[in-house]
């Protein structure tokens, strides 16, 4: 029993191996780079016209999105995905944080809530045509009404889970009111807010294709499902990648936006070896 207790402890005092330098640039990306590589061998020699060698998606990706002025469809995706999400993100923070401070509304409003969370957003989208036209706002109120669930549920489950010793030391202090909501529980949800919305903008991402692919006239998605529609698989391709590369982008900006904002979380996070 003392030889295995022994074992345990040393196994909790290894230190973690801490990467730094190059290390911690080519870490995430030997893998991506692998898989592209492969991808690259293996489809070298493809004759499928569904499944174009990749070199040749790569040029047609070149041709199209930069020669031919494709991309003006991911300048319209993107600012439809913005100005969705961004008004998603707020509706869901003001809603997590007024549904954390009334519990009553909090109680009657939790069957609503749940109900429109579990409902597909996509199968919204016919009703949302018949409200808003074929225009731009309808993209853009769909992709914030799926954007708003995720922020909205965890700013209200991070409220929730703040320490009540933090609320007295700030009633000890005086501090209360808005006051008490800047520095004590938005700091404190903080972590669980940023989870939130980076699931929003994986959320809003989804959104964004699928109402380009219906009665939409610009956009990726409208873009890959003419491609599909004329039989152009090559230039269909290149519209998957770009939206794929589109969504990797977005994801790193989110993420380093998250790691200089919340600098002081992590850095408690490492100080506490967790």
């Amino acid at each position: 029993m003392s030889r295995l207790t022994t074992s345990v402890v040393r196994v909790r005092s290894t230190p973690a191996i801490r990467l730094t330098g190059l290390g911690r640039v080519f870490t995430p990306l030997w893998l991506p780079v692998l898989l592209v590589v492969a991808w690259w061998v293996l489809s070298a020699s493809s004759t499928s016209p569904f499944f174009p060698p990749l070199q040749d998606i790569l040029t047609e990706t070149w041709n199209q999105w930069v020669v031919f002025g494709a991309w003006t469809n991911a300048v319209s995706s993107v600012q439809n995905l913005l100005i969705g999400y961004v008004a998603g993100v707020l509706i869901g923070l003001v809603g997590g944080s007024v549904l954390w401070r009334l519990r009553l509304v909090r109680t009657a409003m939790n069957p609503i809530i749940y109900f429109l969370y579990v409902l597909p957003a996509p199968a919204l989208l016919p009703a949302m045509i018949a409200i808003f036209g074929i225009g731009d706002m309808r993209q853009i109120a769909l992709i914030a009404l799926g954007a708003i669930w995720p922020t909205l549920l965890n700013t209200l489950d991070g409220m929730r889970g703040i320490d009540g010793v933090k609320f007295d030391t700030a009633r000890a202090l005086r501090v209360g009111g808005w006051r008490q909501y800047f520095s004590v529980v938005l700091p404190g949800a903080s972590p669980q807010i940023a989870a939130g919305m980076r699931a929003s903008l994986t959320v809003g991402i989804i959104l964004m294709v699928v109402s380009e692919m219906v009665a939409a006239q610009s956009g990726i998605g409208y873009f890959i499902l003419q491609a599909q529609a004329s039989f152009a698989i090559k230039k269909m391709w290149t519209g998957i990648v770009v939206l794929a590369v589109l969504g990797t982008v977005l994801n790193y900006l989110f993420m380093f936006a998250e790691r200089m904002i919340l600098r002081w979380y992590y850095r408690s996070r490492a100080l506490s070896g967790s």
